[in-house]
């Protein structure tokens, strides 16, 4: 299990690289950087603007600016913002946070409703149940994130039942413990909503596919013509086997949630990554917006890892494959 886990621990280190060289050189494509807008104020003179240049060493070869952020990258030192005039590690920590408590928890509760209810649709597959399920479903992936935030954000401006914007309220710290949790959850309920019904939508379908493909399968059959109860058969054996599937969509959810969460953080105005990168790009802030994909990817690649460890745990024939492959 160690092999398998520093082998893929390994193979994340030359995908990191790749991304973010790729994500360099596209932003460096882009024409100017931050200090042409200053170029505009003429109180500044060119010398001045090109002596920034030189001290960030944005005047070097994309090739040395790569090098040279990859560098530091590395040891976590993810260079000066130019726009919030703060070291990039500090400005990432303070969001960090806010998109992590917003992942999770839309993470936590995809799975707790999709899990049961896929199993239910599988189940009673062609059913009345199983038709309401699939009804709320394909509801829940024809209507886009992005629209079904803005029709949120409309209907909390205008009933005010909802924040917009914002983590927490200002007597936050004046509350209990659990009055801090629910102001919490309710500051997230826009974007929170918006994240659970996208991911359920397609999580509820792939697990009452994979359900059903399982409770066709010749030992479920057997299992009770043996005279075993089927909500045992279904729980014990069938939910049992369709695990390895159910592993390696985390990964892909995980995936999901990141890229997803990225929109909705800038329609409702979540202080989150995904927004301070928006931020950052319209800004052409470089070092913010490569810190951001620096860490937005190693959380990606992590989550994946977890995937992989969770899949190697419930099934030994993947370590064995892996290990097979290796001294092969």
């Amino acid at each position: 299990m160690f092999k398998y886990v520093l082998k893929r621990f390994f193979q994340m280190i030359p995908i990191i690289i790749g991304m973010t060289f790729i994500s360099f050189i596209v932003i460096k494509l882009a024409p100017g950087d931050f200090f042409t807008q200053l170029e505009m104020n003429p109180s500044i003179s060119k010398q001045t603007i090109e002596e920034l240049r030189k001290i960030y060493g944005l005047d070097q070869n994309v090739f040395v600016q790569y090098f040279h952020w990859l560098l530091n990258a590395l040891k976590f030192n993810l260079g000066y913002s130019f726009a919030y005039h703060k070291p990039v590690t500090a400005l990432i920590e303070e969001r960090l946070l806010n998109t992590l408590e917003l992942t999770v928890t839309s993470f936590v509760l995809s799975w707790s409703i999709s899990v049961p209810l896929g199993i239910i649709a599988g189940v009673y597959n062609g059913k009345l149940l199983d038709r309401l399920i699939n009804f709320f479903s394909l509801l829940g992936l024809s209507v886009p994130n992005f629209f079904l935030a803005f029709l949120l954000m409309f209907f909390a401006a205008k009933t005010g039942w909802f924040p917009i914007g914002g983590v927490v309220s200002q007597d936050y710290d004046k509350l209990s413990f659990f009055g801090k949790i629910l102001d919490r959850l309710w500051h997230m309920a826009i974007p929170l909503t918006v994240l659970v019904i996208g991911s359920v939508a397609g999580l509820l379908r792939l697990v009452r596919s994979t359900i059903i493909e399982e409770l066709q399968k010749d030992y479920v059959k057997v299992a009770v013509a043996k005279g075993l109860p089927y909500r045992v058969v279904v729980m014990k054996h069938a939910f049992r086997n369709a695990l390895s599937p159910f592993l390696t969509l985390i990964g892909f959810d995980i995936a999901g949630l990141l890229s997803g969460a990225v929109l909705v953080e800038i329609i409702t105005a979540w202080p989150g990554l995904g927004r301070l990168m928006f931020e950052a790009v319209m800004a052409q802030d470089i070092f913010v917006v490569m810190g951001s994909l620096y860490i937005g990817g190693i959380m990606l690649l992590i989550g994946n890892l977890i995937a992989d460890i969770l899949l190697a745990l419930n099934d030994p024939r993947v370590r064995e494959r892996e290990v097979e492959g290796r001294v092969g």
